[in-house]
């Protein structure tokens, strides 16, 4: 899941750019939010999917902060932000229709989509802060560096402070009162671990990403 996502947002950067990473934030954002939902085991440990694809979206900000300034980086947050509430809208919208006789789907979009908008809240808000703050981190980093060097300092010190704060926030507000303390636990630092192990494992992949920006061989549109 880790090198599928990865390679998706480096092919689409290297095929459109700028513009492909800016189409990948609401992608990671909406799927994220649907796999979400999903727990699974991980060597008996009870965790959120969706955690990889969500995680993803750190690397996009800085792969923009890094290569387009940290203005760039902000604009694909709000591109983030505006998918989860107009996906959030649409499909609770589309819940209220009543299914016809033929209809095999109400229940199953139903169990997924009802329970949208206190993960999309939760989401939305955790997402916002440690998103801003990655930015800004980045931004802090890069400012003590201006000869470029150490760029897997920045792309790592904003990222994992960035997710240890999404994941606590998304925790409490999403699965406070579903699930008990010792689930909540679970969910919390496992979910923490998996993004910090993506957000180590990004860094050749934004060295990638600036070595063809270098070299210009992105395709930008």
């Amino acid at each position: 899941m880790l090198v599928v996502n990865f390679s998706f947002i480096i092919i689409i950067f290297r095929l459109f750019g700028k513009t492909g990473l800016y189409a990948w934030v609401p992608i990671a954002a909406i799927v994220a939010n649907i796999q979400v939902i999903k727990l699974v085991e991980i060597m008996g440990i009870t965790a959120t999917l969706g955690n990889i694809v969500y995680a993803s979206s750190f690397l996009v900000t800085d792969i923009l902060s890094e290569l387009y300034g940290k203005k760039e980086a902000k604009k694909a947050v709000y591109l983030g932000l505006f998918s989860l509430v107009a996906m959030t809208i649409l499909m609770n919208m589309a819940l209220v229709f009543t299914p016809a006789p033929d209809d095999f789907s109400q229940e199953s979009l139903k169990n997924i989509f009802s329970f949208m908008p206190r993960i999309a809240g939760a989401s939305l808000v955790a997402y916002f802060i440690s998103q801003s703050h990655d930015v800004w981190a980045f931004e802090f980093w890069k400012n003590r560096s201006p000869s470029g060097r150490h760029l897997w300092l920045r792309n790592n010190a904003s990222t994992m402070v960035s997710q240890f704060i999404d994941s606590s926030l998304f925790t409490l507000l999403a699965f406070w009162g579903v699930f008990p303390l010792t689930a909540l636990f679970e969910i919390f630092w496992t979910t923490y671990l998996l993004k910090w192990v993506v957000g180590v494992a990004d860094t050749p992949f934004i060295y990638l990403a600036k070595g063809w920006h270098t070299g210009k061989k992105i395709k930008e549109i």
